[in-house]
């Protein structure tokens, strides 16, 4: 009797589960909470119900879900959950520029637009070693605005690979954002979907591709931080889509 012989795949199941939220955001949630609490024993109900919905929101804010990453050569993944909002040709940050650092030339921009209802924590495009984080104080327009970029409070990243590939990034405060926050420091070793800093309350993200490189996302797409791949090192075909 022929035998018959199982295929050699490795199944598993992944479950869904309710991402935890981070502790930069759960003195927040904790505060919320109480005030909340506050109204709704002893002061005005009503308000104490609106109280509620916004530690929960709050909480949501601050999620802090667990994202998986692909691996691969030369692959540049998105440092922010949002829509893609601009695609543009500019020069790098003059922050990133110089000695050890991006050149003059213009590269593209790739920008990522973070609502209120985005999870907020930023991841590195590549694995490598981080070079630069510099951080400028600058104002609060809305983080839409193409001059957001220049003018608005931001921190610049800069990672370089193994292979000495540069990819910049920066994160820019919107009109509600009041605080850029880091986890990283130049000399760190990241890898790529790596946590390395937060915006609190609705921003904008700016990936500076390497020369030579065309994205592989398209305007009004929605990007998953640490799991879209925004391009290929070396790949230049540019890509077209439809929104439907």
């Amino acid at each position: 009797m022929t035998s018959l012989e199982k295929p050699e795949i490795v199944t598993t199941n992944v479950r869904w589960r309710w991402p935890s939220v981070h502790p930069e955001g759960r003195k927040f949630v904790v505060i919320s909470g109480v005030v909340a609490l506050a109204f709704l024993l002893f002061i005005w109900d009503e308000l104490g119900f609106a109280l509620l919905g916004l530690t929960i929101w709050v909480a949501a804010f601050f999620r802090d879900p667990i994202r998986t990453t692909p691996k691969g050569e030369g692959m540049i993944v998105a440092p922010a959950d949002g829509l893609i909002t601009m695609i543009t040709n500019v020069p790098p940050p003059r922050e990133l520029q110089g000695e050890g650092g991006m050149a003059p030339d213009p590269v593209t921009r790739v920008s990522i637009f973070m609502s209120v209802f985005d999870v907020h924590i930023n991841r590195t495009p590549i694995p490598g070693e981080v070079k630069r984080v510099v951080y400028i104080a600058g104002k609060f327009l809305n983080a839409d605005l193409d001059k957001a970029s220049e003018d608005n409070e931001r921190q610049h990243f800069l990672v370089e690979s193994r292979e000495g590939v540069q990819v910049g990034f920066t994160q820019i405060a919107g009109l509600v954002a009041r605080r850029i926050m880091t986890w990283v420091k130049p000399g760190d070793i990241v890898g790529a979907g790596q946590r390395v800093g937060l915006i609190r309350f609705g921003s904008r993200v700016d990936v500076y591709l390497p020369a030579g490189t065309a994205p592989r996302v398209i305007l009004g797409q929605r990007t998953i931080a640490g799991e879209t791949v925004m391009a290929r090192i070396g790949e230049s075909e540019v890509i077209e889509g439809l929104s439907q």
